[in-house]
């Protein structure tokens, strides 16, 4: 199962968040996805069941993606998580920076 990537959670939020998309309208919202990775784990979260791949067939080609039943459950609890990391994003700034200056200190004995 590869929701717990990086990407696959950030996807699975986009889609719960904003309903179906095309390829490209979830590219724009996932920034810093390459576009390798943003079609590489799209199949890994349909292959696992947790979002829907429609393609009409049509030229040019039009592909939409959506959350599935069992996607919106993963959301469902990602979102705890997700609430308790943005409103500790001050103390993981401060823990870096602290970390990043003992770290400084120690490179140059």
């Amino acid at each position: 199962m590869h929701a717990g990537s990086r990407w696959s959670l950030g996807i699975i939020h986009t889609l719960g968040v904003y309903g179906t998309l095309r390829h490209a309208d979830v590219a724009r919202r996932m920034t810093g996805i390459t576009q390798r990775m943003l079609t590489r784990t799209l199949r890994q979260l349909e292959r696992d069941g947790l979002i829907c791949r429609q393609d009409f067939g049509e030229v040019p080609p039009r592909v939409e993606y959506s959350i599935t039943p069992l996607g919106k459950d993963l959301l469902v609890l990602m979102i705890p998580m997700w609430t308790w990391v943005v409103q500790h994003a001050e103390d993981f700034r401060s823990c870096r920076q602290e970390f990043d200056a003992k770290a400084d200190g120690t490179a140059s004995l």
